[in-house]
């Protein structure tokens, strides 16, 4: 069992591991003959229900990932009559039915009731609407891992309007976003069928509301079916979950940030483009590399060291035969205005130098007779041990020879691999109790134990890191996620856009993915169409695989509307040129686009800093009137003004597109306006994706530069018209924490669509006056 009081860290991050704080007492706490539900609230709009057969688990603080000192009930008054009890506020009302009165059970009772005291409640918006109806909850004794336990679950009412998101990583979908009527195995799973899956378990309704699930056991999530929606953990003693709600996603995903934790911005670096390898194996490659870039002027804002660098796994060193120069490698990149990650794995083999201290301290995940466990017997890779990140010893341990061993020579940001993690937890045990009970836990706490320790040695600084999986509260440690170890085929990519929308909507907005698929590249193809690009002079990495420049230009031209745009895979070459002259060309191109749209997608991090919603988003989140968005996954809103309608079919030229109903559109390429509400055929030739830019629209492009190590200016803002236009164009050193105490600029961009007039106001006097030169407007 979790420990009831552990301090909370304060590094500038929240560390939310289990908690119990004063003010998160509960509102109330209601005897439901025998069975306890605790009310609190986290603000307004956000209700915490704990149901328990035992009033101690009910009065627990919640779990892994929440802010248990967010606790706030000040907004809420308490009501009782015969009905039952209300809480309610200016932004919901929760009504905990009163217990039906005790009866003789019928025959069938006898035999099929549970044992449990039953619990319905039900929760209104501001309107007085009925958005949430839970009918029942489930404890049913079983053993896991030689504990007593329960599996715990809450069922709900599924109206047959409505829709659900969310619920982390799944890769099962080729379009449909909707999860209605699927059954989500909420899990980290590496070896997924169709790829990783990530469980983050935040579920968003189109009613307005969404449910956090507190439980970080293995949990099913039925969504929709026979009219009902549940969630099923296989290990608890409670059911704990919270109910936010917003008319707008803005209002559902700032009470998530409540929650669970703020999305910080992350350093500007990381909106350029990253490359990586798996794997550049030595120091003259990696400079290599980057100097061909700058020879190219191709920008580039980040070099990756993958994995392998060391000379055994968990040795945490760098192999001088290789390396010679880890610092100045470094200092050659920064010189060039680039930055570095470097890959640090959680696993340590026998014959490396800490195994023997960290198995003698008991840092390592154990069996159930408290050995270490090293590797597992099912895969091909069963060599190593998994630091147990949940033993805060541990994780002070790995950071500081993380930070000592490799950080400290040079390189700017870790890349966290296996953070699932690749040792799977279960029938296991941690210091916190067993891997089936925290399956889920070991991404944040990894992670947020690496973010913290980096904040605190360089506070100026801002963290980044790459992570293969998350949790709920994950979004807080300044991770970058991706969508783990991919196939570079065209169903890969295909899976891509339902999957990021999904993952974005669980209150994930920094996804991505590997560009160009990671698995090793077959050196053949089935593809039977003729290749859109000229493979002949790409043998050299794509050997007959004739239709994979192709692919890789499609993916580099989606990815250049990806939160994060980062090259990666096991080939030979994975840099831009290595894959012929005319798909060299079309992707130089977008990466140049890319570094344009920077104070776009910069402005857009502030917002999402602010709000805690992702800006690469479904659909339905800008659009929730147009019944046709609901579950189309297959393009998506890039900020408020993009539409972006990736190709994922080899030797497609043309793609039909939905055009969202209340708005015009303009086509990004050729500047044509379209009416919204309807499909229409778009031209897709092999250097262009469909994208189409809302009317009412400002999208500020910045100049030329070959990172943002550069001061990059305002070379033009478009203006998109049909409606007036408002944008916040924002701006700060791109590197410190300073943005946290305002230290900032915030230029209000307007458009008065019936003057045709661009203003500025609150930016630089000189920079608001040549505001309206800057203008270009489409159509005019």
């Amino acid at each position: 069992m979790r420990p009831s009081n552990i301090a909370l860290l304060s590094l500038g991050l929240s560390f939310a591991a289990a908690v119990t704080v004063a003010n998160a007492a509960p509102m109330v706490t209601l005897d439901r003959h025998g069975t306890w539900v605790s009310v609190e609230a986290y603000g307004p709009n956000v209700i915490h229900v704990t149901i328990a057969a035992d009033k101690a688990e009910a009065l627990k603080a919640p779990g892994y990932g929440i802010l248990a000192d967010h606790a706030d009930n000040s907004a809420f008054r308490q009501t009782s009559d015969q009905s039952g009890d209300t809480f309610a506020s200016s932004a919901l009302t929760l009504h905990v039915d009163t217990a039906p009165l005790p009866h003789t059970p019928g025959v069938t009772e006898r035999y099929f009731a549970p044992n449990l005291a039953p619990v319905r409640l039900q929760v209104k918006n501001a309107r007085g609407e009925t958005i949430v109806n839970m009918t029942g909850w489930e404890m049913s004794p079983h053993e896991v891992a030689g504990e007593a336990t329960y599996q715990v679950g809450a069922t709900f009412s599924a109206p047959a309007d409505e829709h659900y998101y969310g619920m982390g990583q799944n890769q099962d979908s080729f379009g449909p976003l909707d999860l209605r009527g699927r059954v989500i195995d909420c899990q980290h799973w590496y070896d997924a069928p169709t790829g990783e899956t990530v469980c983050v378990p935040f579920m968003v309704s189109s009613k307005g509301y969404g449910i956090i699930w507190d439980n970080p056991s293995d949990t099913r999530f039925v969504a929709g079916i026979r009219g009902r929606t549940s969630f099923q953990s296989k290990v608890g003693e409670r059911v704990s979950f919270f109910v936010v709600t917003g008319d707008k996603p803005e209002e559902i995903y700032s009470a998530y940030a409540r929650v669970t934790g703020k999305t910080p911005i992350p350093p500007k670096a990381a909106f350029g483009l990253i490359q990586s390898k798996a794997r550049y194996d030595s120091q003259a490659e990696v400079l290599r590399v980057a100097r061909t870039y700058r020879e190219k002027h191709y920008p580039l804002d980040v070099m990756v060291v993958d994995w392998f660098y060391w000379t055994h796994m968990g040795q945490l060193d760098i192999n001088p035969a290789e390396f010679p120069d880890p610092d100045g490698m470094n200092k050659q990149l920064h010189d060039m205005g680039m930055k570095s990650i470097v890959s640090i794995w959680p696993r340590f083999e026998r014959s490396g130098r800490y195994f023997k201290e960290l198995d003698a301290k008991g840092y390592f995940l154990k069996d159930k007779d408290g050995k270490t466990v090293d590797g597992l017997p099912f895969r091909s890779d069963r060599a190593g041990a998994l630091i147990d990140s949940t033993n805060p010893a541990a994780r002070k341990w790995y950071w500081e020879h993380a930070r000592d061993n490799v950080l400290s020579h040079g390189f700017d940001y870790p890349w966290l691999d296996e953070t699932e993690p690749d040792l799977v937890p279960d029938g296991y045990f941690y210091s916190i109790g067993s891997g089936d009970r925290y399956h889920n836990v070991f991404p944040l706490l990894h992670v947020e134990g690496v973010a913290q320790g980096m904040r605190a040695w360089k506070p100026s600084k801002r963290v980044l890191i790459l992570s293969r999986a998350a949790y709920l509260g994950s979004q807080r440690t300044g991770a970058l996620f991706w969508s783990s170890d991919i196939d570079p085929t065209w169903e890969a990519l295909q899976r891509q856009i339902p999957t990021g929308l999904n993952m974005t909507a669980s209150g994930i907005a920094y996804w991505g993915n590997d560009i160009g698929g990671w698995q090793w590249l077959p050196q053949t193809t089935s593809a039977t169409k003729p290749p859109l690009l000229d493979p002949s002079d790409a043998r050299d990495t794509v050997g007959q695989n004739n239709d994979y420049p192709e692919l890789l230009t499609r993916w580099f031209e989606y990815g250049t509307f990806l939160p994060t745009l980062r090259l990666h895979g096991d080939r030979k070459h994975t840099e831009i040129w290595a894959f012929g002259h005319q798909a060299e060309a079309i992707m130089a191109k977008y990466d140049a686009l890319r570094y344009r749209l920077i104070p776009y997608i910069y402005s857009r991090a502030k917002t999402t800093y602010d709000t805690g919603a992702p800006f690469m988003r479904p659909l339905w989140m800008d659009f929730p009137n147009d019944p046709n968005v609901v579950n189309l996954g297959t393009q998506y809103m890039f900020g408020p003004a993009f539409l972006v309608a990736p190709v994922t079919e080899q030797g497609q030229t043309e793609k039909d597109v939905y055009l969202p109903a209340g708005s015009d559109w303009y086509n990004f390429w050729t500047n044509e306006k379209l009416a919204g509400g309807r499909w229409v055929k778009v031209a897709a030739p092999i250097d262009q994706i469909p994208v189409f830019v809302r009317a009412g629209s400002i999208v500020p492009l910045g100049s030329d530069i070959q990172s943002t190590a550069s001061k990059q200016s305002i070379a033009e803002i478009r203006v998109y018209p049909g409606k007036d236009a408002d944008f916040a164009l924002y701006d700060d050193d791109g590197t410190s924490y300073g943005y946290e105490a305002g230290n900032s600029s915030t230029t209000q961009l307007h458009w008065n669509d019936a003057s045709r007039a661009l203003s500025a106001t609150g930016g630089d006097d000189v920079f608001d006056k040549t505001v309206p030169k800057l203008a270009k407007v489409i159509g005019k």
